[in-house]
């Protein structure tokens, strides 16, 4: 008969250590025992679970363990979770510069959301020194991969010629970008380009349909303003003008809904 060697009985220890860690905190034990194996993948997961309470008790810092780990991996959504709990000082002290070296980590991993996260520290010199060029390069890496939230900074960019050469014409193609995302205030900036002729061809009613999205996605005082701004250029409109404008405002926003 085959008998069973060490080996086995640390399997079997390890194995209880991980139901009896899985039972106290509320976790998964197959994505525990993942984990605990060296999964990269499951070990974000665990991260995961302990950042939101969902899946384990809720822990900063068993979450920034977790990260950790994933991180040294190489999973850089895990090297951005960690970038975040270092700039909003979850679970550690609140730290700029070690955010923005794990941010950059991610970064050159090519995960948009860490190449945004580093464009704005490098804007506005949080952790890093300011650097709008280098900003403005971070902006399109992730601006290129789709993220909206990117487009937009990166059109401000041109918008003002920082970091850049002032190019309205970029502005707006940037703001196209986001704006058909569904970000208002990529929208509002595009209206008001459309309105004043900056960067595109003057069209009161190009203008008045991306104002009217950003007064339909806003509330408060931003609703105002943009409500404000897409009644002014209503007033320049025909009557059929206003009507079709109108129309097409209302079957965005009901596509959007879907």
């Amino acid at each position: 008969m085959m008998r069973l060697g060490r080996g086995f009985l640390v399997g079997v220890v390890l194995l209880a250590a991980c139901a009896a860690w899985a039972r106290q905190n509320g976790a998964d034990l197959p994505t525990m025992i993942r984990a605990q194996a060296g999964d990269a993948r499951a070990q974000f997961q665990m991260g995961q679970a302990c950042l939101t309470g969902q899946g384990a008790v809720q822990s900063y810092e068993m979450a920034k363990t977790w990260f950790e780990k994933a991180a040294l991996q190489g999973l850089p959504e895990a090297a951005f979770n960690i970038g975040e709990l270092y700039e909003q000082g979850l679970g550690v002290e609140k730290d700029a510069s070690t955010a923005a070296l794990w941010y950059r980590r991610a970064a050159d991993q090519g995960l948009p959301e860490a190449q945004f996260s580093m464009g704005v520290m490098l804007e506005v010199g949080r952790g890093v020194s300011k650097d709008p060029a280098l900003a403005a390069e971070f902006y399109r890496k992730a601006a290129e991969q789709g993220l909206a939230a990117a487009q937009f900074n990166l059109g401000l960019l041109y918008d003002n010629g920082q970091g850049v050469a002032q190019d309205q014409a970029q502005a707006a193609s940037w703001y196209r970008k986001a704006a058909e995302q569904g970000l208002a205030r990529a929208a509002y900036n595009l209206g008001s380009m459309y309105a004043m002729g900056q960067g595109v061809g003057r069209d009161l009613a190009e203008a008045y349909f991306w104002l009217g999205l950003a007064a339909e996605s806003w509330s408060g005082d931003r609703q105002e303003q943009a409500a404000k701004a897409r009644d002014a250029v209503g007033a320049r409109l025909s009557a059929e003008q206003l009507a079709a404008a109108q129309e097409r405002v209302k079957k965005w926003m009901a596509e959007r809904a879907k």
